[in-house]
């Protein structure tokens, strides 16, 4: 069996797992999760990450591990380099990642593959999630921001739509959950931190705020998601999980549009980016052989 690592790369963590290639999923007894201060200088960046890389990969024979990370972007992808000037990461900006783990880590250069998060959540969803069976998708990641991804039966690409215009603002500031903590607040005068706080509100209050989430859900669909003819749409993110709460209200207006687009909610959520990870190294490796 092919060894091979997925590695999703956050903000504030490093996490990874081994991946079974034959069985698709995430083999769970790997699994290794760490801080990191991205805010941090070089050298530590790269030391936490090593340090938790080594403990996944304890035991692999290096000569024969694939490695797939996923990494917010600005980045250049294929060549493993880091576009980030400004916040997080600003210390390994224009630093070429792919050689400093490969020298780090003992393995070919050849054998290490990034993908941008946004598209390694989707291509998590196609190699082992709940959309395997299609060949043109549109994924949205629903959360503290707006993700968007498509897979054109190939690749999943970044679409970047959080801040394209959207009614007297940009998507993500009605999609992301500070929506939700944001319109309570205006609705109510008190205070909520997402949309598990919600659930625990008058029923009334939940409704309301559901209904007006689903409206402005539903006109990103039209406006945005359409322009791909997607075959399905996955949801991924914290507020797929309140699906259930506006199921109804969304479907009704997509019915109104004449648009029948299956919607999928993600199986394996937080997952999804490593297991995504790991498929896009395994795609690459077997094209390169091909070459």
């Amino acid at each position: 069996m092919q060894n091979i690592v997925g590695i999703d790369i956050g903000g504030s963590h490093i996490t990874m797992a081994q991946v079974d290639p034959e069985k698709r999923e995430i083999i769970a007894s790997t699994y290794v999760r760490e801080h990191v201060d991205s805010f941090g200088d070089r050298e530590h960046i790269f030391s936490a990450w090593i340090s938790a890389i080594e403990k996944v990969t304890k035991g692999l024979v290096k000569e024969d591990l694939l490695i797939g990370i996923a990494m917010p972007g600005p980045f250049d992808y294929e060549n493993g380099i880091s576009l980030m000037q400004q916040g997080k990461f600003i210390d390994i900006y224009n630093v070429n990642i792919k050689e400093e783990l490969a020298k780090r880590l003992s393995v070919s250069v050849s054998r290490i593959h990034f993908v941008n998060d946004a598209g390694a959540f989707l291509e998590g969803e196609v190699f082992g999630g709940c959309v395997q069976d299609y060949e043109k998708i549109f994924g949205v990641t629903l959360g503290t921001g707006l993700g968007s991804a498509f897979y054109n039966g190939e690749t999943a690409s970044d679409e970047d739509l959080w801040d394209s215009p959207f009614k007297d603002s940009i998507c993500e500031d009605y999609l992301a959950t500070r929506w939700f903590v944001n319109h309570f607040a205006a609705l109510t005068g008190k205070t909520i931190t997402g949309t598990k706080d919600l659930l625990d509100q008058p029923q009334e209050i939940q409704s309301r705020i559901f209904d007006d989430y689903a409206d402005s859900f539903a006109e990103f669909i039209v406006k945005y998601v359409m322009n791909y003819n997607p075959e399905v749409l996955v949801i991924g993110g914290n507020i797929a999980k309140v699906y259930p709460y506006f199921k109804k209200r969304l479907n009704q207006h997509l019915t109104e549009h004449k648009i029948d687009l299956p919607i999928k909610i993600s199986a394996i959520f937080e997952d999804a980016a490593i297991l995504g990870a790991a498929g896009y190294a395994l795609k690459k490796a077997r094209i390169n052989l091909t070459k």
